[in-house]
């Protein structure tokens, strides 16, 4: 092949377009050919503005002989490394420089080739900042699990940390060279997100509602419990400080957390030592209930099981003082060594074959074991899988069912919005409330919560199908009292107004949602303004029509809380 490449500088072209810059001749070889093809692969990264290659043939009297095609194989190859060498400004060195312009585009691209190229790894100043990044990279995964406050110890303790680190880092000396510069830079910036991380958390809205609803827990608890046992009293343990507690439950799982590790981590360790509690409490108020322990006379192991009674009555006021931080002395470990002892010296006991004395120290030490369980959340917070429930199996089977009940809900709605009553899965949603009742909460509350809106979700849709066939099986008679016509009525718009609550999908904040609150605080009052005139039948119907709109009002606040795990 014979072969003329011309090679144009393209910002050249356009004034001398018949004067190429160089002109290659080549006899048809593959090493010429080879030769060709690196000169075009040097020019195309990174040559003097945009070459134009054009391969034309030579004419009979250009061609060399076939004789000479060594010869001129040879010279073809020099003249590649000559035209690299006109081309570039300077000898060429077979791709060992990367600053492949000329004299006046090295200075040119120089600055920025410095800033690109990594700086020695071996510098003093470059030495101290790796250190600094391993330092950081450990105080990471602290930082970003932190559930605390800011006056807490170990929020302090990464405050000094960080803040050390980043001192450092400013009196780290770049010698003004922009390669240090920049990785100082960089060093700041990544302290800098730490500290901002750690502050945001501590003081997040979230965070400052958690420890409210945790410090209400405490001064309840501390009133009604803790205080008087202290004080040689007795404990005020009645439903009142029950329901308390769970409502303090319910708001807890409420919290927003807007995905963050560390407010999931606090809210969940707040809700498991107050659910602990509860338990607790339960506990003790079963054991009220139960009849007096036995006469020291039947036996005298009945003594030493009395008396280690009293000994877990004072261990129950312990741990609910630990577990709600209102202890300064005692120490779970050291609780648990307590009771563990009370159980060997239980398992110690000579009962002699007697059923009643044998009953009685088993009760004792279930009870024992269940104070034991409560012992365990020191580190249970730690553990991510326990607040982070985005694979929960549990959770997984209630989101099943919540999309099942939503497939259902949406056949009811528009079955009844054409008239047709035919279509009634009240057997279906039943069996998801028995699905639901054999889930697995594993106590946790966060679960136990996630639960129990699945279960008023079902009962919803089907509260709805009754009072549905409830007025259409409705034939009211001539003696029928006014009153009770006047529920039957409120009932019927109650059915309409909630067959819009199963269908809304907004938030409070929409027009539709401030509506249908209006309208159902419109039926309640029409509700409070009938006048039963002594008709028995009258109350019950009123009374259950208060019960039916006030359950549709919390159905509605569920469904626009944005409540998440």
């Amino acid at each position: 092949m014979y072969v003329r490449v011309c090679v144009w500088e393209g910002r050249h072209r356009a004034a001398t377009p018949a004067a190429p810059q160089s002109v290659i001749q080549a006899v048809g070889a593959e090493a010429e050919r080879s030769c060709i093809n690196l000169l075009l692969l040097l020019l195309l990264p990174r040559g003097r503005g945009d070459y134009h290659f054009t391969w034309m043939p030579l004419s009979s009297r250009s061609r060399p002989a076939v004789a000479d095609g060594n010869r001129h194989s040879s010279k073809m190859c020099a003249n590649v490394f000559g035209v690299l060498k006109s081309l570039f400004g300077k000898p060429f060195d077979g791709g060992k420089r990367m600053d492949h312009g000329g004299p006046q585009q090295q200075q040119q691209q120089h600055p920025m080739e410095q800033q690109q190229q990594p700086y020695n790894p071996q510098h003093p100043a470059m030495m101290r900042l790796y250190e600094v990044q391993r330092e950081v990279a450990s105080l990471g995964p602290q930082v970003c699990t932190f559930s605390g406050l800011q006056n807490d110890r170990d929020y302090k303790r990464l405050e000094r940390e960080l803040t050390r680190l980043l001192l450092e880092v400013d009196q780290v000396d770049t010698e003004g060279k922009p390669e240090l510069q920049g990785a100082r830079k960089r060093a700041a910036q990544e302290v800098e997100g730490l500290l901002r991380y750690l502050e945001e958390n501590a003081t997040h809205p979230s965070r400052l509602v958690i420890e409210e609803l945790s410090v209400e827990a405490r001064r309840l608890v501390d009133e009604l419990i803790v205080a008087p046992q202290r004080s040689g009293g007795v404990a005020e343990i009645n439903d009142e400080l029950v329901d308390a507690l769970q409502v303090l439950v319910l708001r807890l799982t409420q919290v927003k957390t807007e995905g963050r590790v560390p407010l999931r981590k606090a809210r969940y360790r707040a809700l498991t030592r107050l659910c602990a509690v509860q338990d607790v409490i339960e506990g003790r108020t079963q054991q009220q209930t139960l009849s007096l322990p036995l006469s020291g006379e039947t036996h005298e192991a009945v003594n030493r099981i009395n008396q280690v009674m009293v000994k877990v009555s004072v261990a129950r006021g312990q741990l609910v003082a630990l577990l709600m931080g209102l202890s300064g002395r005692d120490s779970c470990a050291h609780l648990s060594r307590i009771l563990t002892e009370m159980q060997v010296e239980l398992d110690a006991l000579d009962v002699s074959g007697n059923g009643a004395i044998r009953n009685y120290r088993k009760q004792v030490v279930e009870e024992i074991n269940g104070l034991l369980k409560h012992l365990d959340l020191e580190g249970e917070g730690d553990d991510t899988r326990r607040y982070d429930l985005a694979q929960n199996n549990s959770i997984r089977e209630i989101e099943s069912v919540r999309a099942h009940v939503s497939h259902l809900r949406e056949g009811i709605l528009r079955h009844c919005a054409m008239g047709d009553l035919s279509f009634r899965p009240k057997a279906e949603l039943q069996s998801l409330l028995t699905h639901l009742d054999q889930v697995d909460t594993a106590k946790n509350p966060c679960i136990r919560e996630a639960r129990r809106r699945a279960v008023v979700e079902v009962q919803a849709a089907i509260t709805f199908l009754d009072l549905r066939e409830a007025l259409a099986r409705r034939q009211p008679g001539p003696s029928e009292h006014p009153s009770h016509r006047a529920v039957w009525q409120v009932l019927g718009s109650l059915s309409d107004l909630q067959a819009q609550v199963l269908g809304f999908d907004g938030k409070r904040v929409d027009k539709s949602y401030m509506i249908l609150e209006e309208l159902l605080t419109k039926q309640l009052l029409k509700l409070d303004a009938v006048d039963p005139q002594g008709d028995e039948s009258t109350k019950v119907a009123r009374k259950q029509a208060v019960k039916f709109a006030q359950n549709i009002l919390n159905y509605l606040d569920m469904k626009t809380d944005e409540w998440e795990y």
